[in-house]
């Protein structure tokens, strides 16, 4: 079916909004309520049934859990909600992480008896990284042993942030039926589908009242208009406190806090409305900036102003290869050519498509604040950015995340080796935290990722996409090597004559150790010019080509910095060649006399166990070389958090299941670098 694209009266109409959690936490279900109630689907998916719109492909449905983000669209109260379903798991968070970079707001959604788990921090901190404005929606408050209060709390201590609450539950656990709304006073009820609004319920009348001069005594600390009407008036209204949390979640001041159970359909449509009166347009956030000949630019979300786009997925179907983009400026129609500045070349625009998970519309063109896919573009990566070649612009990519694990892959039959290096390519394309190199000892070729979940899930992809039988090696970690104890002065002379130009570099260099998580970090305190800034330029270059292999394992090197203190040069002889050179054998030189140490990555462990269960798995932990850093006891269970290294954690699920007879859940989430033991 072919229909026009319809453009909202005004942008700030339209909503970009990404769905965040914990996995488990119930995004998905969110995500389908909200499409039934939004009349874009006639049928509520269900995630145990394998019948949601957003968890289309075969694999999440097997597993029960969101693999890949998936895009849809709906509209609530006049607004388009441009909707994106991320993953919860750790191993896909690079998934959530290409959604951030081109997304307007997101509801953070926590477990109404977990509150704030691992993985929901994590996601809760890249969004800060972007900016993200957030409001936060407790779910499954019908639940034994769900608990709004206790969920706020860990939301205020473990993010840090003010919670805002402005609802009250009616009932717990199995009697939860609604919820009061703190704003207007009034009750929401839900019966199957329908809600209804009445007064207040008498038993929770003191209590709602009593709630909602906190929430006016929290909004009047951070709101100083909030703040002139309470002292005036000894209360805010209705409507100066609508604003006041609106420009508080914009800012990040405040989180705006909501409740229910998606899945019974409670308490999403006054999700809806917060989302659409508090979370931003895209003429409420800052104009996209990018670069161009050095210079920055800046794009405001204007549909007449000149084309810019960035990608943020690739996916192979059956029908295409389709492209994802977020639209910042301009408009794009069918048949335009567009430059794709990283790659300076240009790309003719097939079909725009209105994506809904795994169905798509059709449209002639896509404008700002637009989110599409586009049939036609043959090389434009993740990441790449998509404009007008009048008006050429290079936007920020996100970032991509280096991978800890990897695994060996190989084809069964000799006939395949070629399908499995294309069906390799297409993999990386589509997920860029995904490498594949040739290890040059045993020629084999290893695919890295992420976890080995997320291993998993791509050998699994070769086979049913590809119909590929592929042999899969035991998962090794991806080790890095730091400076425990650099060294001061150490003085390098490069020196080449073979009868021709000759070629001469002396560089001093001062190595000392940082953090990891650091990075290497190069900087010049030559003084004089006895080093030329493009020579010092060449110096740095050469260091970070050392920092490939170190001399331990040849694992690449991480937590240093290098400073070049002096140098000399030749009239004749030196050249940014002989610089770059010099600096590469200068560090590598300095690393073989510095003290190093191995680095393994580690993981924070959350296991959720019986009672009678906590101690064999606190000394299991201890034997994997975990340090246990928590554990708390819950409602007949016992929650131990732990830092333990990535490599001890592969085949945990089964250990931990044999020790707590099958009633043992665990979850694990990134935490950097340590030295390996």
């Amino acid at each position: 079916m072919r229909t026009d694209l319809h453009l909202p009266a005004s942008l700030t109409s339209v909503r970009n909004l990404g769905i965040l959690a914990h996995v488990d936490a119930g995004k998905t279900t969110i995500t389908e309520r909200i499409l039934y109630i939004t009349g874009a689907t006639y049928k509520r998916g269900e995630v145990h049934d394998g019948t949601t719109t957003t968890d289309f492909d075969s694999q999440e449905r097997d597993r029960g859990i969101t693999i890949f983000a998936a895009a849809v669209s709906c509209s609530w109260d006049g607004h388009r909600i441009n909707l994106i379903d991320t993953p919860g798991h750790v191993d896909f968070s690079d998934e959530v992480e290409r959604s951030l970079r081109v997304l307007d707001g997101a509801i953070a959604v926590f477990d109404g008896v977990a509150g704030v788990e691992p993985q929901s921090e994590s996601v809760w901190r890249q969004a800060e990284r972007y900016g993200v404005p957030r409001i936060a929606f407790v779910n499954k408050l019908d639940r034994a042993g769900a608990d709004l209060d206790a969920a706020v709390e860990s939301i205020r201590e473990r993010l840090r942030v003010v919670p805002l609450v402005v609802q009250l539950p009616i009932g717990q656990e199995d009697g939860f039926t609604g919820v009061v709304d703190l704003l207007r006073m009034r009750s929401l009820v839900w019966s199957d589908d329908t809600v209804e609004e009445g007064p207040v319920p008498d038993a929770l009348r003191d209590e709602a009242h009593r709630r909602r001069r906190l929430l006016e005594e929290a909004v009047a600390e951070l709101h100083p208009i909030a703040l002139e009407e309470f002292c005036a008036e000894s209360a805010i209204s209705a409507g100066t406190l609508a604003a006041a949390l609106r420009d508080l979640t914009r800012t990040g001041e405040g989180v705006v806090v909501l409740c229910g159970s998606a899945y019974r359909n409670r308490g999403i449509e006054p999700l809806l409305d917060a989302a659409v009166s508090y979370l931003p347009s895209p003429l409420d956030v800052p104009a996209v900036r990018g670069t161009h000949d050095g210079a920055v630019r800046e794009r405001a979300a204007d549909p007449a102003g000149p084309f810019a786009a960035l990608v943020f997925k690739v996916q192979s179907t059956a029908t295409g290869r389709l492209t994802y983009l977020r639209v910042y400026s301009g408009t794009m129609r069918k048949g335009d050519t567009v430059l794709d500045t990283g790659a300076r070349r240009t790309e003719r625009i097939g079909r725009i498509l209105r994506v809904q998970a795994d169905r798509h519309t059709e449209v002639d063109r896509a404008a700002a604040g637009d989110i599409v896919a586009v049939v036609g573009l043959k090389a434009a990566r993740t990441g790449a950015t998509l404009c007008a070649p009048e008006a050429p612009l290079l936007l920020e990519p996100p970032t991509v995340a280096d991978p800890v694990v990897s695994v060996a892959v190989e084809a069964r039959k000799s006939t395949e080796i070629d399908r499995l290096a294309a069906a390799l390519a297409r993999l990386v394309e589509e997920d860029p935290s995904l490498v594949v190199r040739t290890d040059t000892e045993t020629g084999q070729t290893v695919l890295s990722g992420l976890g080995e979940l997320h291993l998993e899930v791509a050998a699994e992809k070769i086979r049913r996409a590809h119909g590929l039988d592929v042999g899969i090696g035991r998962p090794r970690v991806a080790h890095r090597e730091t400076v425990a104890r650099g060294v001061s002065g150490f003085l390098y002379r490069h020196v080449k004559q073979d009868g021709g130009a000759g070629q001469f570099a002396h560089v001093v260099l001062d190595v000392d150790p940082l953090d990891a998580a650091d990075g290497a970090v190069f900087r010049s305190a030559v003084v004089g010019g006895r080093v030329p800034r493009e020579y010092v330029r060449a110096v740095e270059a050469g260091c970070r080509d050392a920092l490939a292999d170190g001399p331990l394992g040849g694992h690449p090197v991480t937590g240093l910095r290098i400073t070049l203190t002096d140098g000399a040069t030749h009239p004749k002889d030196s050249s940014e060649l002989a610089f770059r050179t010099a600096g590469r054998l200068a560090l590598r030189e300095a690393l073989r006399a510095s003290l190093m140490v191995l680095l393994e990555p580690v993981v924070e462990v959350t296991a959720t166990v019986p009672d009678d269960a906590a101690g064999g798995v606190l000394g299991d932990l201890a034997a994997r070389r975990g340090r246990i850093s928590g554990s708390t006891a819950r409602a007949g269970t016992v929650v131990i958090t732990a830092i333990v290294p990535l490599a001890e954690v592969f085949g945990y699920a089964t250990r931990l299941r044999s020790r707590t007879q099958g009633r043992g859940t665990f979850t694990t989430r990134a935490a950097g670098y340590a030295p390996a033991r």
